[in-house]
């Protein structure tokens, strides 16, 4: 039976990495929530408008949108296998409609819990930026590019910053993932 990998664990701890890890390992694709809305809040369009206020205010995205866009994304040809979830189910609603999901694709689930200590969160995410042209991750405090904002890989490119990567938005997204 293919499987569904799911990560959980609050916003900074790792997730999207560990996802890249496994797609590489095991072949299957990463599926990112956070990824999806960010693409779409750039596009321009009421919804992404209303996106962009949403992911601002450190709010999570509402769960009929949400399982919307995971449903279509994972009914794709490339997740016949199996797949790697980054960020996806955070309400007990998205739990439940998981397994719905997974059991009418015919997979089977197994979740990982990526804990990191909530007092270091704050500065994992302040401090994160990535490259604009290949994706990777630096960290100012953590994992600095060798040259201040500039990525090793690609010195032409400056490093990105998330815009709801500060340190009030954290709180708030903090705050609500441990409600």
């Amino acid at each position: 039976m293919s499987k569904i990998i799911v990560l959980m664990g609050p916003p900074g701890s790792g997730k999207g990495t560990q996802a890249r890890l496994l797609q590489e390992r095991l072949g299957l694709p990463q599926i990112s929530t956070g990824d999806m809305f960010r693409a779409m809040k750039e596009a321009g369009t009421p919804l992404g408008e209303r996106l962009r206020e949403i992911l601002a205010s450190g709010a999570l995205v509402p769960d009929d949108l949400t399982i919307r866009l995971v449903e279509g994304r994972t009914s794709l040809p490339d997740c016949r296998d199996g797949y790697v979830l980054d960020g996806f189910p955070r309400t007990p609603a998205q739990a439940d409609m998981l397994e719905t999901l997974a059991a009418g694709q015919g997979h089977g689930l197994v979740a990982v819990f990526v804990d990191v200590p909530l007092d270091i969160l704050e500065k994992r995410v302040t401090g994160r930026r990535s490259c604009p042209v290949c994706g990777e991750i630096y960290n100012v405090y953590l994992k600095p590019p060798k040259v201040d904002e500039v990525c090793d890989l690609h010195p032409e490119a400056k490093l990105n910053r998330v815009a709801d990567d500060n340190g009030e938005t954290i709180k708030t997204r903090l705050a609500t993932y441990v409600q």
